[in-house]
């Protein structure tokens, strides 16, 4: 392809996302939903013309690492640490513990039923689909309360951190439950560690670089740290989540001479600078990973019978589970909180990362998009049925 076309294909593609993005923000349409369909429409075009976007299926993995790395440092970026908030951060604490734990619970004994394959199998594949999706469910955010609206961010990156954890927790589990209780609990505090240790030193960095390009270079130390945690199978997104905390609440850490040292006067417009970029660096990568996962879908799976049975199963169970987790978390009307438990980007990333070996026979390929897509129209008709009762 001529790269004045792929210029015009990637622009094209970003502000058609951008948008998507005012239209769901005016008519409470999730844009994931938009974009999906989009790469689904791509793929028909393509095929019409005999044109293959190359690398597709390799490509996909890569940017849904990306994104992910953005959404978890976003979400730390946006979680403030200070004592009024201490009772909110332990109930959506213990929101998104409860919901992760049962949702993957429920949806594992429902495959084991459905499927009899080992338990152990049954739990891997339903992980994903436990876990809420901020990047689709914070847009929806703009006629909430400001206590549920704070309520669904704070739930939304505990769920994104708990659940990547408890699937890299799953997979050490394969040969030793004892032993991957030891690495895992290991393996933490060492990255806990680490990532303090990056924080102050890219911390002092952000202070002292006087260069007109600063934040992507400390970005990219991130992205480094990440990959090579990743190889050793340590909870990598503790330090993307420790960074980003670390820095909005610098206050509760950075006290005394360490102060004078660590911090300048323009830290603050500087922090506001970061999380601009990583904002729109978060919208970039997202929209092209659901355009692309759009793409690679093949349309005969998405109208498969079963696919379409076990998916509004997996919606109905999220979404029951879900009401009782609120009851005993929640303080307060739980409409239209209960329906907003979206699946996307994480869901779809960690289970593509299933290995081979561990992947559920019998289960069908488009159930991840379709329970993407469902839980969507279920928050859309939830947030739409809500503000129309309130107006």
């Amino acid at each position: 392809m001529d790269s004045s076309y792929l210029i015009i294909v990637l622009s094209l593609s970003v502000l058609i996302s951008y948008a998507f993005d005012l239209f769901s923000s005016r008519f409470k349409t999730p844009s994931v939903l938009l974009l999906l369909l989009l790469g689904v429409l791509i793929r028909q075009a393509t095929s019409y013309l005999g044109v293959q976007v190359p690398f597709a299926n390799a490509i996909l993995p890569i940017l849904g690492t990306l994104g992910l790395i953005l959404i978890v440092l976003e979400g730390g970026l946006d979680l403030e640490l200070h004592p009024e908030k201490y009772g909110l951060l332990r109930r959506t604490l213990l929101s998104s513990l409860v919901e992760i734990v049962g949702t993957t619970l429920l949806l594992a004994g429902a495959l084991y039923l459905l499927l009899n394959d080992t338990f152990y199998h049954c739990l891997i594949t339903a992980l994903p689909f436990s876990i809420l999706s901020s990047a689709v469910a914070v847009p929806s955010l703009s006629n909430l309360s400001g206590e549920q609206g704070e309520f669904v961010v704070y739930e939304s990156a505990f769920s994104a951190i708990l659940g990547v954890m408890a699937f890299n927790f799953l997979l050490l589990s394969r040969d030793s439950v004892l032993g991957a209780v030891w690495m895992f609990t290991r393996d933490t505090v060492v990255m806990a560690l680490v990532s303090l240790g990056c924080c102050f030193l890219l911390l002092y960095l952000i202070g002292r670089i006087n260069h007109r390009i600063k934040f992507l270079p400390i970005i990219s130390v991130l992205f480094l740290v990440y990959a090579i945690a990743e190889i050793y199978r340590l909870s990598s997104l503790l330090l993307i989540l420790i960074f980003g905390l670390f820095l909005n609440n610098t206050e509760l850490f950075i006290r005394g001479r360490l102060n004078q040292v660590l911090k300048n006067d323009l830290f603050e417009k500087e922090l506001d600078q970061l999380k601009n970029l990583t904002a729109e660096g978060a919208f970039v990568v997202r929209t092209f990973f659901f355009l692309l996962f759009g793409y690679v879908v093949v349309p005969r799976e998405l109208i498969d019978p079963d696919a379409l049975i076990v998916s509004a199963l997996f919606v109905l169970i999220v979404i029951a589970w879900r009401w009782l987790t609120l009851r005993l978390t929640y303080r307060g009307s739980l409409r239209p909180l209960l329906w907003i438990a979206p699946r996307g980007l994480i869901t779809i990333l960690l289970y593509l990362n299933i290995p081979e070996d561990l992947r559920l026979v019998g289960f069908r390929e488009g159930i991840p998009m379709l329970v993407v897509v469902l839980s969507s129209l279920v928050m859309m008709a939830g947030v739409v049925g809500y503000r129309g009762r309130v107006q």
